[in-house]
C-alpha cells in the first residue's frame, strides 16, 4: 500500500513569509532579467526545469562563481541527459580556489571526535595555510592533474586538507572511511590505482581504540602504483608503538608536511590550477550490486554549481551557519558536507558514534559550537526516539534552526517526534538524491511547507518525475524516479568505463534517454510533496547505508560449506524499515549451523564492516538464476514483500522460487 491516503497531509511546520530568503532574491532576480512574473518556489521550480540553461547561468551570477576565465555556452540544449552533455563551455574554475577564496578570520572548521572534549576551530586564514602545507607535499611528490589522491581516513581535519589540496593542483580526490575492511577498500582503490594515500594509526568507536595499520598494511600491498602512504597519528597510546616501517612508502604526517615546505620554513604559496568546469573532482563508488562497486567521476564545476544551489537556495545558508553533518568520508554527504564551505559557512566534523558516551553526545555538541543546521540518517533520530531522549528538555539548542535527514525514508512517527521532543520551531529536510549525483533530487526548502512523511519538494533546476512503467509521468501513485533533463552534477564519466557502457546500464537502460535513479517514489499532486518508497533494484540499504549483495556474496564464496548464496532486502510491511536477509545454500556434504552463521557474519564484519553485517541469515535450498546466469534477487525480493511472482519464463530454474514464500523467519516485519 502506499503510504499516502486520501487524506489530508499534517502540516508540521509553515515558512516565515516576513523573513526575506535568498530563493525570494533569486526570484526577483529571474523576474526581473526575464520580465516575468514568478510569484512563490512552485512558480520558480517549473520555470527552472523548463528553461534549465537560463537557471544554472542566472546560479552562475548569482552565487559569486570564482573563474578565470568564463563560459561560452552554457549547454547545448539538443543534448539529453543521456548524452552526459557539457556544461558551462570553455570556462575555467578550481573547485578548492572557490572554497578558499575567504582567507579570512570567520570560523571555517571545528573538529572533534568521540571520547575529546576540546573542539578544534580553524578560521579561513587558518585552513588556507593548512591546505597550501599539504599541496606543496603533494607537488614536491610530482603529484600532478588528474593523478588519484585517497584517503582511508575519519571525518576530520587532516581528510578535509587533503581533498582540498588534491583539487587546487587538479588531482582526484577518492576516500571511504577507517570501518571499512581491506576487501571493501580495495574493491574501490585497486581499479582507480592511486599515486598517495591518507590514513590513520587507529580510531576510536563505540568507546573501543580500533588499530588500523594491519589492515592499511594489507591494503598498500595490493595497490602497486601507491607512491606515498601519509599516517596519521590520530589515537595516541603511550603503550602502542608507532612502527610503520613494515608499510611501504610510509611516513608519519609531520615528516610529508616537513618535505613540501621551503627552506626557512614556510608553505609555497598556494597555486590554484585553473581546470576545465568538466574536469574531474572526485571518484565516488557504486554499492556493487553486480560486481565491483563502479566509479563514478564527478566534475569540479558540477559538483561546484550544485552544491551551491543546494545550501544556498534550498538551504538558505550563509556566513554565519555552523552545520554539522553525521557522516563518514566514505558517504557522500561528507562531500556535501565540505560544500558549505563554498558559502562562508562553518562545518564540524564530528568522528566516532553519536551514542557515546550518551545518546545526547551530538546535541551536546549543538550547543557547545552553536550548530544552527545538524544533518543526519533517518535511523539515528529513530533510535533517539526509542531511547526516550528528548533534548527538548535537556539542552537550550538556540541557535539550531534546522535538521536535515537521509540515506532512509524519514518516519512519519519522526517527524512528531522531532517536533515534539527536539525543537517545535525547526525545519525538518528530508533530504534525497545519492551518490550518483553528489546531490539531491527533492528536499529541504524555507520556501516550502513541512507536510508529515513528505519530503518537502523537488529541487531547482532537477526536472524529477515520477514514472510508471509504460513511461509515463504519475502523480498520487507510486513509480520510478527519473530525471528527463540534463542537470550538471550528473557524473561525467565511469572510471574504466571507456564507451560508456556501464554508464548507460546504470541509468539509460529503463527509458532511453531518461535517467532512472533506480528508486521508487510518489508525488503528492496536492502539496508537490515527494514520498520515498524504497530502491527499485537489487540494492541494498539497511539503516540508510546503502550497499551491492556482491560486496556480501564476494565474502561468502569464501567458504567451502557453502555452495551459494543470495542476499535481498525486506522491507517492513510500513515501508519505514528496510533489513537485509543473507539465504545461503549448502554444498553437499555440509550442514548449516548457528557456528556458520556466526562466522559468516564474524568475516563480513571484518572485512566489510558491522554495517554490512545481514540482519537474518537463513538456510535455502536452491536460488533462483536466468538462463543467462544472473541471480534473480528482484524477483525474491518481491515475494518476502508479499507479491506473487508468477512470471518466471526468465528462470532457468522456475520452481528456485517456491522456497522463498512464506519463510516462517521472516513473517511479521
Amino acid at each position: 500500500m502506499d503510504p499516502a491516503v486520501n487524506t489530508a497531509p499534517q502540516c508540521m511546520w509553515r515558512p516565515n513569509p516576513s523573513k526575506r530568503t535568498n530563493v525570494d532574491k533569486f526570484r526577483e532576480r529571474i523576474n526581473k532579467h526575464f520580465n516575468i512574473n514568478l510569484d512563490d518556489y512552485k512558480a520558480l521550480y517549473k520555470w527552472s526545469v523548463e528553461n534549465y540553461p537560463d537557471f544554472w547561468e542566472q546560479l552562475w551570477h548569482f552565487s559569486g562563481v570564482k573563474y578565470s576565465q568564463t563560459y561560452t555556452e552554457v549547454i547545448d540544449k539538443t543534448k539529453t541527459v543521456a548524452d552526459i552533455p557539457q556544461w558551462f563551455k570553455g570556462s575555467r574554475l578550481n573547485y578548492a580556489e572557490n572554497i578558499l577564496k575567504y582567507n579570512d578570520d570567520r570560523l571555517a572548521v571545528c573538529v572533534t571526535r568521540e571520547g575529546l572534549k576540546k573542539i578544534e576551530k580553524k578560521t579561513y586564514s587558518e585552513l588556507y595555510q593548512v591546505v597550501a602545507q599539504y599541496a606543496a607535499a603533494l607537488r614536491k611528490l610530482g603529484i600532478k592533474q588528474g593523478d588519484r589522491v585517497v584517503g582511508y581516513i575519519p571525518n576530520g581535519l587532516e581528510a578535509l586538507a587533503a581533498m582540498l589540496a588534491a583539487s587546487s593542483i587538479g588531482a582526484i580526490w577518492s576516500s571511504t572511511s577507517p570501518e571499512f575492511g581491506v576487501t571493501g577498500v580495495l574493491d574501490r582503490f585497486t581499479q582507480i590505482q592511486p599515486k598517495v594515500i591518507f590514513s590513520v594509526n587507529a580510531v576510536i568507536y563505540n568507546g573501543k581504540i580500533h588499530h588500523h595499520l594491519e589492515k592499511l598494511e594489507q591494503i598498500v600491498e595490493r595497490l602497486p602504483d601507491l607512491e606515498k602512504v601519509v599516517v596519521v597519528p590520530y589515537i595516541l597510546e603511550d603503550d602502542a608503538p608507532q612502527d610503520i616501517s613494515r608499510i611501504r612508502h610510509s611516513c608519519f604526517l609531520a615528516e610529508f608536511l616537513n618535505n613540501g615546505k621551503n627552506a626557512d620554513g614556510t608553505a609555497p604559496e598556494l597555486v590554484f590550477e585553473q581546470l576545465p568546469f568538466d574536469h574531474p573532482l572526485f571518484i565516488m563508488y557504486s554499492s556493487g550490486t553486480t560486481g565491483a562497486p563502479k566509479c563514478m567521476v564527478h566534475s569540479q564545476g558540477g559538483t561546484l554549481i550544485k552544491h551551491l544551489e543546494e545550501h544556498l537556495l534550498q538551504g538558505n545558508m550563509c556566513r554565519d551557519d555552523i552545520m554539522m553533518y553525521y557522516t563518514t568520508t566514505g558517504w557522500m554527504m561528507w562531500n556535501w558536507l565540505a560544500g558549505c564551505l563554498l558559502l562562508g559557512s562553518a562545518i564540524l566534523c564530528y568522528d566516532g558514534s553519536p551514542l557515546v558516551p550518551n545518546a545526547e553526545v551530538l546535541w551536546d555538541l549543538v550547543d557547545e559550537a552553536g550548530v544552527t543546521v545538524l544533518g543526519t540518517g533517518a535511523k539515528w533520530l529513530a533510535v533517539l526516539e526509542e531511547k526516550g531522549v528528548k533534548p527538548a528538555q535537556t539542552h537550550t539548542l538556540s541557535s539550531l534552526k534546522a535538521i536535515l535527514s537521509t540515506g532512509s525514508p524519514l518516519k512519519p512517527q519522526s517527524y512528531e517526534y522531532v517536533y515534539r521532543d527536539i525543537k517545535s520551531d525547526i525545519l525538518l529536510g528530508s533530504i534525497t538524491g545519492g551518490t550518483d549525483i553528489l546531490g539531491c533530487f527533492a528536499g529541504h526548502s524555507w520556501d516550502l511547507p513541512v507536510y508529515k512523511g513528505q519530503i518537502q519538494g523537488r529541487l531547482l533546476g532537477i526536472a524529477m518525475e515520477c514514472w510508471n512503467e509504460d513511461g509515463k509521468p504519475v502523480f498520487g501513485v507510486s513509480g520510478e524516479l527519473v530525471c528527463v533533463k540534463p542537470f550538471p552534477s550528473q557524473p561525467t564519466q565511469f572510471w574504466n568505463d571507456p564507451d560508456g557502457s556501464k554508464y548507460k546500464k546504470a541509468y539509460f537502460d529503463k527509458f532511453p534517454d531518461i535517467w532512472a535513479h533506480g528508486d521508487f517514489c510518489q508525488i503528492d499532486p496536492t502539496t508537490g510533496g515527494v514520498w520515498m518508497l524504497g530502491r527499485s533494484d537489487g540494492t541494498l540499504n539497511p539503516n540508510g547505508v546503502r550497499f551491492g549483495s556482491a560486496e556480501i556474496y564476494h565474502i561468502v564464496e569464501a567458504f567451502k560449506e557453502l555452495e551459494d548464496s543470495l542476499c535481498v532486502s525486506q522491507r517492513s510491511k510500513d515501508l519505514t524499515e528496510e533489513r537485509v536477509i543473507l539465504f545461503l545454500k549448502m554444498a553437499p556434504g555440509s550442514e548449516f549451523s548457528q557456528d556458520l552463521v556466526k562466522r559468516v557474519k564474524t568475516n563480513i564484519r571484518n572485512q566489510l564492516s558491522a554495517r554490512h553485517v545481514p540482519g537474518i541469515i537463513l538456510e535455502t535450498h536452491d536460488i533462483p538464476y536466468t538462463h543467462s546466469g544472473k541471480k534473480i534477487e528482484v524477483a525474491v525480493k518481491r515475494v518476502l514483500a508479499g507479491e506473487d511472482v508468477k512470471a518466471r519464463g526468465a528462470f532457468a530454474n522456475p520452481n528456485s522460487l517456491n522456497y522463498y514464500y512464506d519463510v516462517p523467519e521472516l513473517q511479521g516485519f
